[in-house]
């Protein structure tokens, strides 16, 4: 694994001072490294000609695309995350750079206390004539919406809202050839739906000039493509137009193993649209659920075509280690299009989504300074004038809590917990790999008994661990605590507390590592053994209450770093 300094950039402390800081008391963050792999890489690497899959690991879901030129975009899913919707940028459709996030200022969206697979769902980005557009909808934070940019590292627009969709989501552009620009999305069908998941998708037409829904609405594909076998959760549609033909490309199946992606064509963008006789074009249902190493769930496509003309695919998948346990979340997958009797094949029946794959005439691009995929480590100095991008908080930021200084990160002491569905002091990034491990080291400089800070492991509010340093009877404790669900308070989850031999405001090192069903805790406060460490072990905790499958939602595992007020 390749060792890299990260420059930061692009996520700069905010001053919106809403919650005052607790005074005097604040925690700082030397560095933080960041280290993983998985099973399939120990099968080797991609050989000559071929790529890696996923192409973006971690939660990174919902992928959607967009070609300018020799230039490929890419935007995925946050939810109640903040800043929200990375915007990628690549050559190849393989190597993968972070240039900014659409949102990324709290006017543009307000996450309030939402569970954090609210908020923004399934972007859609497209371009035309000098102008990105991405569509998107902020589920319970004002519906759907469009921004705009000229160049897509942003900075992105004020939404402009939808209000013609209410009740959809998903929504999409399609710009035709005879200048005229259409919208379609998810929504609720005519009528009372006739069983759970009944959805439908409809098309309206949209003046680009004025960013609004114009003219009638009209349903395209009620239930799926074939509403007898009651299908569940059409969505994600995205036009395109191939040899006089109307495509319409659908996510069905739900967003769990079911999960697939099906298409229909027309000779006229209004429809009637009829389903291809392949469907569903992309799926992973069909294979048996005990193989080894399985990639599961895969849907929410989108085609793209390359500079020499080549179909390809961008879509969502899941690695799980267990049944259908993954703590990595959905991740962005590429498979190339097939053409077979003028319909698009991604996967056939029984095929697998490979790890490693024919680049088949892909250009060769450079690999990216932050690595998105394969074994890597990645380590952040803090010693820039902002946070790379794919550093997140918890929903919008309330007050000016965190800054960077002297080369560290600093958190102020609040007294909003991770348990609290609010803005804590917690700063992350994904877990993009099963084996993975987060270190950091901590200085604390408590007020009073009860701060706390360290480093986190998190699915949402309801799932997470918590490896602190305590501030406890004028010396420092380390302990871990947790909270798997809802009902649950957080509380201790490794014994009783450990007192360091350290006062306040030295540095701590602490660790937690992942090796897919567990993650272990661990810590280092001997001074004198820096470049050998004897790690003190905490114990390991199941990790399968952080997965998808028990904590819910749509979201996936982070670490982070935290500090916390006592009592």
């Amino acid at each position: 694994m390749t060792a890299l300094a990260v420059a930061s950039f692009l996520l700069a402390p905010q001053a919106q001072a809403q919650v005052p800081a607790s005074p005097g008391a604040w925690a700082s963050f030397d560095w933080f490294e960041y280290s993983g792999r998985d099973p399939h890489d120990a099968a080797g690497r991609p050989g000559q000609g071929e790529y890696a899959n996923p192409v973006l690991q971690g939660f990174y879901p919902d992928p959607s695309v967009t070609r300018v030129g020799d230039e490929f975009y890419l935007v995925n899913s946050t939810f109640a995350w903040f800043p929200g919707i990375p915007v990628w940028h690549s050559r190849d459709l393989v190597h993968w750079t972070q240039i900014g996030n659409a949102i990324d200022r709290s006017s543009q969206l307000d996450f309030k206390k939402l569970g954090l697979s609210r908020g923004v769902f399934a972007p859609a980005i497209s371009h035309k004539d000098g102008v990105f557009y991405i569509l998107n909808t902020c589920v319970d934070c004002g519906g759907n919406f469009v921004i705009t940019a000229r160049d897509p590292a942003g900075p992105w627009s004020d939404p402009v809202w939808l209000p013609d969709l209410e009740g959809g989501i998903d929504p999409s552009l399609f710009f035709d050839a005879d200048g005229r620009t259409w919208i379609v999305n998810n929504g609720p069908p005519e009528g009372t739906p006739l069983y759970q998941g009944h959805r439908a998708i409809w098309i309206q037409e949209f003046d680009l000039a004025k960013l609004r829904t114009i003219g009638p609405r009209q349903m395209l594909v009620n239930g799926g493509v074939d509403i007898a076998t009651k299908p569940i959760w059409i969505e994600g549609p995205h036009i395109f137009r191939k040899d006089g033909w109307y495509y319409l490309s659908c996510a069905e199946g739900g967003t769990a193993e079911g999960h697939s992606q099906v298409i229909l064509r027309s000779k006229s963008v209004t429809g009637p649209y009829v389903p291809g006789p392949r469907n569903p074009i992309l799926t992973q249902r069909d294979l048996p659920r005990d193989r080894a190493m399985p990639i599961t769930s895969a849907g929410h496509a989108q085609l793209v075509t390359t500079p020499a003309g080549d179909w390809w695919a961008t879509f969502l998948a899941v690695r799980p280690y267990e049944g259908d346990h993954y703590n990595t979340g959905r991740e962005t997958f590429l498979m190339p299009v097939e053409w077979v009797d003028g319909w698009p094949v991604i996967t056939r029946p029984g095929q697998a989504i490979p790890y490693f794959a024919d680049r088949k005439g892909l250009p060769a691009a450079p690999t990216p300074a932050v690595p998105a995929s394969g074994p890597f480590t990645v380590r952040d100095e803090f010693d820039g004038a902002a946070l790379p991008p794919y550093w997140m908080m918890m929903r919008n930021p309330q007050g000016n809590w965190f800054r960077l200084e002297r080369g560290a990160l600093v958190l102020d002491v609040r007294p909003v917990g991770l348990a609290d569905f609010g803005n804590p002091s917690f700063l992350a990034r994904r877990q993009q790999h099963m084996m993975a491990s987060a270190e950091t080291e901590v200085r604390l400089h408590p007020r009073k008994d009860g701060d706390s800070a360290g480093i986190a492991v998190l699915q949402n509010d309801e799932y997470w661990y918590y490896l602190a340093v305590t501030a406890r009877g004028g010396g420092l404790q380390v302990s871990v605590l947790s909270r798997t669900g809802g009902k649950q308070p957080p509380g201790l989850a490794l014994g009783a507390p450990r007192t360091l031999a350290i006062p306040a405001g030295e540095p701590v090192r602490l660790r937690i590592d992942s090796d897919g069903e567990s993650y272990r805790f661990a810590y280092l406060d001997d001074h004198g053994q820096r470049n050998k460490p004897n790690w003190i072990g905490l114990g390991s905790l199941d990790a399968r209450p952080l997965s998808t499958k028990s904590a819910g939602g749509f979201v996936g595992a982070v670490f982070g770093v935290f500090a916390r007020s006592g009592e």
